[in-house]
C-alpha cells in the first residue's frame, strides 16, 4: 500500500490520475463514494487511491496540492466504511490508513478492481446503468448502456445482435452479400463460410437467428428500404458546409446528402462523394525541382468512414454526420469512445458491436488490433499532413473525429511558416501554430494527439511556444488551453485574423460584417478579460449585486422589447418549455454565451448548460458556435433556423 507521502508527491508531480484523487475531508460523502465505485469497476485499473485533507491551489498553473488535515479521522473512517457495506448492491472492503502529513491527519483509502464476475458494482437505489461508475482519466462518470457491453462481454451481450422484429431474409440486398462474398475471398479463398448458403452464411455471421435479422444482419445486408422502414434515422449525412465555420453566412445553404443501405456497399458510397469533393494540394520538398499534387490519402478517408461506422453506437437513433468545411472534415458519430481518448491509437480495441465489427475485419476493410487510428496518424504523416485529432465526449454521449484540410503545405502554408525560422520550432509545433492559426485555439490533448507524443513532451512543447511569446495561455488546470499569442498574431494573415477574432459580443446584425467597436466598453463592470484588445473571456464572478445587475441591463437592452417584457416578468414557476423558447428567441438575435444567457436569465451556468441547453442541442434547436471545438474559448450558443 503507498503511503500519504508517495501520494501526495504524485499529485504535485502529475495533478489527480487516473488512480489517485485528493478530497477534502468536506467531500467524504457521495463524490468520496463515486470515485470508490468507478475504482471497483474500471477495467484494467487494478487499484485507486484516494488522498482525504489535501487541497488543490486555484491559481497555480501548475499542479500544486497543500496540506489542509482531516479533524476528525476517526468519524470519517467510521464513516467510509460503513458507507462502502451498505450503499452498493455488494458490500465493499476499502484498506484505510491514517498518517501524518506535514504534522496534519491525512487519510489514504484504498479501493482494489473488483473480480470481472462481480461487476458492475452499483449504487443500489439508483440502479444500472446510470447507478455505476467509471473512471475515465481522472473524473468519475456515470455508466451509460454501452458501458453495461464491457461488464457483461464474457457473457456475449452485444447490442448488434439483438433480433428485429418484422424482418426477414427476404430484407436482404443480394449485392452487398456479394459483395461480402468477393471481399471474403481475397482474403482467404479457401474460407469455409465462402460454401454456404445465403441462410446459412447469415446465421454464422450473427445477422441471422430463427428467421429473423439481428440488428448486424440488417444493417451490413439488409435493403434500404427495410433499414428506412425500421429504424429511419440510422443513416449517413454528408454535409457540405460552405466557409469553416457551421452555417457562417445564413444566406448561403449548405448542401446535404443522406445515404442509407447495407454498410458493406454504403461504405464505397460515403468515401467516394467524399473523396471527388477534396482539393488537392501542392507540395515541394527542398531537394526537389518539380512540385507534387497530394491530398487526403484515401485510406486514412477510408479508415476514418469505417471507424465511424463500426464503432459508432446505434442505440443512438441519429445519423452519423459527415461535414465538410472549406478546411476540414468533421466525421460526427451517436456514441463516445469506449478507449479512453489518451489511449487512442494504442494497441487494443474495446468493441461496440461484435458481430459487425468481424465483418469489417475478416473483409479488410478495417484495421485489426485497434491499429486503424495509428494508421490514419502515419498515413496523414506521409502525405505531409498534420495528423488527425478526436474528441470523445461521454456528457454528449459522442465521438469527433477532425480531418484538418487546411494543413495541406501548400506554397502560402511554407512561405507563412518560414516566418518563424528564427524560433526553432520543431514540426509539431509548427503544426500547432497552423490548428492555432485556423481553429483559434489548442489545448494540450489536441497538440498530443497531433504529434502522437505524452502529456509531458505536449507541455514541454506548449510552454515553449508561450515563453516565446507565440501563444497565451488560459484557463488553469485540466481546463487550460491556449490562443494566439503577441509574436503569433502580429504574423497573422488578415484575413485569419478575422476569422479568429470571430467574437460573438463583436458580431453586427449586418450578414458578414464584424463591428469594429465591441458592445461592452466598461470592463469594471462587465469583468471583461481583454488581451491584445481583444475579448476573451465575460465573467460575472466577482462582481457586486450591482454590477451583475449593470451586465443584465446591458445584455437585455440588446433584446426587443417584447422579449425583454418576458423575461422580466419571470416569476420562477414558467414550465421548462417557456425558458427553452425563450433561449431560441434570444439566441436566433446573435451568437451568446453560456454566461450571457446566464446573466439574462439570472441562473448558474452549470444549472442552465444541464437543464435547458444541452436538451436544446441535443433537439437540433441550437448549435455551437464553433462546432469544430466544443471547448472554445469563445464558445457560443446560435438557435437553429
Amino acid at each position: 500500500m503507498k503511503s500519504a507521502q508517495e501520494l501526495f508527491n504524485q499529485l504535485n508531480s502529475l495533478d489527480e490520475t487516473p488512480w489517485i484523487e485528493a478530497k477534502l475531508s468536506s467531500e467524504a460523502g457521495k463524490s468520496l463514494m463515486e470515485t470508490i465505485n468507478a475504482y471497483s469497476n474500471e477495467p484494467g485499473l487494478q487499484e485507486g487511491y484516494i488522498l482525504i485533507g489535501v487541497s488543490a491551489v486555484q491559481d497555480s498553473l501548475f499542479p500544486q496540492y497543500i496540506v489542509v488535515g482531516v479533524e476528525n479521522p476517526d468519524k470519517i473512517q467510521q464513516e467510509i466504511a460503513t458507507q462502502s457495506a451498505i450503499m452498493f448492491n455488494l458490500p465493499v472492503r476499502p484498506i484505510i490508513s491514517v498518517e501524518k502529513l506535514e504534522g496534519k491527519n491525512v487519510i489514504v483509502v484504498k479501493i482494489k478492481e473488483l473480480d470481472n464476475l462481480q461487476k458492475p458494482l452499483y449504487f443500489t437505489k439508483m440502479g444500472l446503468p446510470s447507478g455505476a461508475m467509471r473512471r475515465i482519466g481522472s473524473s468519475d462518470m456515470h455508466c451509460t448502456e454501452d458501458d453495461m457491453v464491457i461488464f457483461y462481454n464474457n457473457f456475449g451481450k452485444s447490442y448488434d445482435k439483438t433480433p428485429v422484429e418484422g424482418t426477414s431474409i427476404n430484407d436482404i440486398d443480394e449485392s452487398a452479400i456479394n459483395r461480402y462474398r468477393n471481399l471474403r475471398a481475397k482474403v482467404l479463398p479457401t474460407a469455409e463460410e465462402l460454401t454456404y448458403e445465403d441462410d446459412e452464411l447469415l446465421t454464422a455471421l450473427g445477422c441471422l437467428e430463427n428467421g429473423v435479422l439481428t440488428l448486424a444482419g440488417l444493417l451490413l445486408f439488409g435493403k434500404s428500404s427495410a433499414q428506412r422502414r425500421t429504424f429511419p434515422m440510422l443513416r449517413v449525412d454528408y454535409i457540405r458546409v460552405p466557409g469553416n465555420v457551421w452555417v457562417e453566412n445564413p444566406e448561403s445553404r449548405f448542401t446535404s446528402i443522406d445515404m442509407r443501405g447495407p454498410l458493406l456497399l454504403n461504405v464505397y458510397k460515403v468515401i467516394e462523394a467524399i473523396n471527388t469533393d477534396l482539393p488537392k494540394g501542392f507540395l515541394m520538398d527542398k531537394d526537389q525541382i518539380q512540385a507534387q499534387v497530394t491530398g487526403l490519402p484515401i485510406l486514412a478517408l477510408r479508415e476514418a468512414i469505417v471507424n465511424a461506422l463500426m464503432h459508432r453506437s446505434y442505440r443512438e437513433h441519429k445519423p452519423t454526420q459527415i461535414i465538410r468545411y472549406d478546411n476540414r472534415i468533421e466525421i460526427i458519430n451517436p456514441g463516445f469512445s469506449l478507449k479512453p481518448e489518451d489511449k487512442l491509437g494504442f494497441p487494443g480495441s474495446e468493441t461496440r458491436n461484435s458481430f459487425i465489427a468481424a465483418v469489417f475485419h475478416e473483409t479488410n476493410l478495417a484495421e485489426t488490433k485497434g491499429s486503424g487510428i495509428r494508421a490514419m496518424r502515419r498515413l496523414m504523416i506521409d502525405a505531409k499532413l498534420a495528423p488527425p485529432t478526436f474528441e470523445s465526449s461521454r456528457e454528449d454521449n459522442e465521438f469527433i473525429a477532425r480531418l484538418l484540410l487546411h494543413h495541406f503545405l501548400d506554397e502560402k502554408d511554407l512561405v507563412w511558416l518560414n516566418r518563424f525560422n528564427s524560433f526553432n520550432l520543431n514540426d509539431s509545433q509548427k503544426q500547432a501554430l497552423i490548428f492555432v492559426r485556423e481553429v483559434g485555439a489548442i489545448d494540450n490533448l489536441t497538440y498530443r494527439q497531433m504529434s502522437d507524443c505524452d502529456a509531458l513532451k505536449a507541455t514541454t512543447d506548449l510552454r515553449s511556444l508561450r515563453k516565446l511569446n507565440l501563444l497565451t495561455l488560459f484557463g488553469k488546470g485540466k481546463a487550460t488551453y491556449y490562443r494566439p499569442g503577441e509574436q503569433l498574431s502580429d504574423r497573422m494573415p488578415s484575413i485569419e485574423l478575422k476569422e479568429i477574432n470571430t467574437e460573438p459580443n463583436l458580431i453586427s446584425t449586418e450578414p458578414n460584417l464584424i463591428s469594429t467597436e465591441p458592445k461592452f466598453t466598461s470592463t469594471e463592470v462587465l469583468n471583461l478579460n481583454v488581451v491584445d484588445n481583444e475579448i476573451v473571456e465575460i465573467s460575472d464572478e466577482g462582481l457586486s449585486t450591482e454590477a451583475r445587475e449593470i451586465n443584465r441591463k446591458t445584455l437585455l437592452e440588446e433584446l426587443p422589447f417584447r422579449l425583454q417584457g418576458k423575461i422580466y416578468h419571470m416569476r420562477g414557476r414558467e414550465t421548462t418549455e417557456t425558458i427553452e423558447n425563450i433561449i431560441i428567441e434570444i439566441c436566433t438575435i446573435r451568437p451568446f454565451k453560456l454566461a450571457e444567457l446566464g446573466s439574462i436569465l439570472d441562473k448558474g451556468d452549470n444549472y442552465l448548460s444541464r437543464k435547458y441547453l444541452k436538451p436544446l442541442i441535443d433537439k437540433n434547436r441550437l448549435r455551437f458556435l464553433h462546432s469544430d471545438m466544443i471547448n472554445h474559448p469563445n464558445q457560443a450558443y446560435l438557435a437553429v433556423v
